[in-house]
């Protein structure tokens, strides 16, 4: 007895179909008289038909099906078909390819969208609105460097990565960056921070007689049942 297993058969190209649809077009491709090939083919495409007899009003139905049928043959099949050979590669278009930046970020603790904003600036006419967008700017660029550096970093660096990555088109001063600074705490979860709940500032709950196992009193007073 042969065995024939699945994994090593054909792929099937539309599993949709079942592997009879697909013996019968392989079966097409190995009939020489055209004539007979062509009257075959569309015995094939009415009886794949009938596997979705729901989808028959469709526009595009016998279109879709004669698309199938050269799909199945993986575009060998030399017929006369009512309707254009599809493209293989219109059917398996290839995706766009992705432009990934390039560009160094030279301050990685500040990110890239702090050198875009700090760069934008120079478009703004009113040096009264950029030094202001600055200080919030730098205000969070204080942040960011006590997250990245656990510690706060000098005015001065804070001053010269603003000059820098703004192109020199914003000065600020000492008196800019303290009058936004603030302090950026992370939050702290300990054991030790936790409120220790004692018996003492507990609320005033009636337990019925009832203490855990660190206490003297036991249930009292329980009705037994029999």
């Amino acid at each position: 007895m042969e065995k024939n297993y699945n994994f090593e058969r054909k792929k099937l190209m539309l599993p949709e179909y079942g592997r009879h649809i697909h013996q019968m077009v392989d079966y097409l491709c190995t009939i020489e008289d055209r004539t007979v090939r062509n009257e075959q083919a569309h015995v094939v495409v009415e009886v794949m038909g009938n596997i979705n007899p729901v989808l028959r009003d469709a526009a595009d139905f016998k279109h879709k099906l004669w698309d199938h049928l050269f799909i199945m043959s993986d575009f060998m099949l030399d017929v006369d078909s009512p309707y254009p050979m599809p493209d293989r590669q219109t059917l398996h278009p290839k995706p766009d390819k992705i432009e990934y930046p390039s560009k160094r970020i030279v301050h990685k603790h500040y990110g890239k969208n702090i050198e875009r904003m700090l760069s934008a600036l120079k478009d703004i006419p009113n040096e009264q609105a950029r030094k202001a967008i600055a200080s919030n700017i730098a205000k969070y660029m204080r942040t960011k460097s006590f997250e990245y550096n656990q510690e706060y970093p000098n005015n001065d660096i804070i001053l010269k990565d603003i000059r820098k990555m703004s192109e020199g088109a914003v000065e600020l001063t000492e008196d800019n960056i303290n009058s936004g600074r603030t302090e950026y705490k992370q939050a702290q979860t300990n054991n030790r921070t936790r409120k220790s709940f004692s018996q003492g500032n507990r609320p005033n709950i009636k337990n019925n007689g009832k203490t855990n196992k660190q206490g003297s009193k036991r249930w009292q007073n329980r009705t037994q049942y029999k």
